[in-house]
């Protein structure tokens, strides 16, 4: 077992897969955190173990709050602490719908998630932060997985990019409770990556590539991600708080 332990929500796969064995790697316990049972993601938690990650995988649903509970309980009885909180969990509206005819259920599942539960979640692991003994420079750090849609407007999926914006704001009220507690806040947004959530609109992101709309001209990978998530998690950023960067190949410049 590691000094420092790290959740991971939406862990099993994507980014937070991706995450969650980068973090391994740099020398932290890992708390996956996904709605997927257990058994059906064997071969990756396999996978994991057999690069001397020592992990423990916590099945929920991150808008309900018992489940939320539950996973800060069984992280400290696990790993006695919380040094990192990954907030990566997220999900797509299951149809994209106009602006003018999405429904509120829609928007409720999609705000439930990716707003409500990260900001209620969040919570837990602070609280459970400050009660910790600090080792090393900070007292814990929070990442949360944004998006390129909390500023790029998609009117077929409107509740997704309002969920996203919700969350940067998340990132800096966090950021700002937290300063002075030790605790560093960030967001990563990351634009075109290659995973399931991207699959559905292979063929349109493929013809932007192509066309040049992303100066770095190629899809972004889930590692992308979780190497940037690694180095707000390292003591290499520890004068900086409510940051975000674009994981994006260059997709957020103005150009003409």
């Amino acid at each position: 077992m590691n000094e420092k332990t790290a959740i991971v929500t939406g862990g099993s796969r994507g980014i937070g897969l991706a995450t969650a064995k980068r973090l391994g790697l740099d020398g932290y316990n890992v708390v996956i955190f996904a709605t997927r049972p257990k058994k059906d993601c064997e071969e990756q938690l396999k996978e994991l173990e057999h690069l001397g990650i020592c992990l423990h995988y916590v099945q929920g649903t991150l808008d309900h709050g018992e489940d939320r509970k539950r996973l800060i309980e069984e992280t400290v009885k696990q790993f006695g602490r919380i040094d990192v909180l990954v907030n990566n969990a997220g999900v797509a509206p299951l149809v994209r719908a106009d602006l003018l005819t999405m429904t509120e259920e829609s928007y409720d599942r999609v705000m439930g998630i990716n707003a409500k539960g990260t900001m209620f979640l969040t919570q837990l692991a602070a609280n459970e932060m400050l009660k910790q003994e600090v080792i090393g420079k900070k007292r814990g750090t929070i990442v949360n997985v944004g998006s390129c849609s909390a500023e790029i407007s998609s009117v077929n999926r409107g509740e997704y990019c309002i969920s996203k914006s919700a969350l940067s704001m998340i990132t800096t009220l966090f950021a700002d409770r937290l300063a002075g507690e030790g605790i560093l806040v960030h967001e990563v947004r990351p634009g075109v990556i290659k995973t399931d959530m991207t699959s559905k609109v292979q063929e349109k992101y493929d013809a932007l590539i192509k066309a040049g709309a992303f100066p770095i001209r190629r899809w972004g990978t889930p590692e992308d991600v979780a190497d940037a998530v690694s180095a707000f998690c390292s003591d290499k950023f520890l004068y900086t708080t409510g940051n975000y960067i674009d994981i994006d190949g260059g997709f957020h410049i103005k150009r003409l």
